[in-house]
């Protein structure tokens, strides 16, 4: 005989204490990210495989959020660059960018040795659709010196120090952070307010 199922009911569940734990924490291979190292940037195939029909992207970067957009674009507009190989099966084009990404290091006080991987996310609106990516939020990988003189970057990421003694951010920030502003007065992506009734969107 079966054990029959037992359910608890309650009226509602208080999320009080509760932390979401950080995505960085899992594998995500199929989860789009992008990636400096060496001078160079390059996004992974989760992100290629969600946009099948775009070859060109811009980069553009709040300086007040350090956040990161990597936004799809036509070939002829200004400052758009090739993400992908140019052969019948795309891959991932690693870019040299020594300005930009010594400008992003100045800005983030990275250490210009290490790499830094981002996990993004698929923003979609009404017009366009594009990545966000928290520049806060980064997996360091520090570059170690192995036996034979010769140096390469460890596999093991280091998160930053304020994540040490936290699983993620408490549910009701979390809430608040699903709120995504890329640059001023442009909001892609918004939750309803449960106080208000209001639901962010487009400006």
């Amino acid at each position: 005989m079966e054990a029959e199922e037992k359910t608890v009911w309650e009226e509602s569940f208080s999320y009080d204490g509760y932390q979401v734990v950080r995505g960085e924490f899992f594998a995500h291979t199929f989860e789009p990210s992008i990636t400096f190292n060496d001078s160079r940037v390059y996004v992974n195939m989760a992100c290629l495989k969600q946009m099948p029909m775009v070859d060109y992207i811009q980069i553009l970067i709040n300086q007040q959020t350090k956040k990161l957009v990597v936004r799809p674009c036509g070939e002829d507009e200004k400052d758009s660059f090739r993400w992908c190989s140019h052969t019948g099966k795309r891959k991932p084009k690693q870019i040299i960018c020594r300005i930009f990404y010594a400008k992003l290091v100045e800005m983030m006080h990275w250490n210009p040795t290490y790499r830094y991987k981002l996990l993004g996310k698929l923003i979609k609106t009404t017009s366009e659709q594009l990545y966000v990516f928290d520049l806060k939020a980064t997996e360091v990988y520090q570059r170690v010196r192995q036996e034979e003189g010769k140096t390469r970057n460890t596999r093991t990421p280091i998160f930053p120090s304020e994540w040490q003694n936290q699983f993620g951010l408490p549910v009701e920030e979390h809430r608040r952070q699903l709120q995504i502003n890329i640059f001023d007065g442009y909001t892609v992506f918004g939750i309803k307010d449960e106080d208000t009734g209001k639901r962010g969107g487009n400006k």
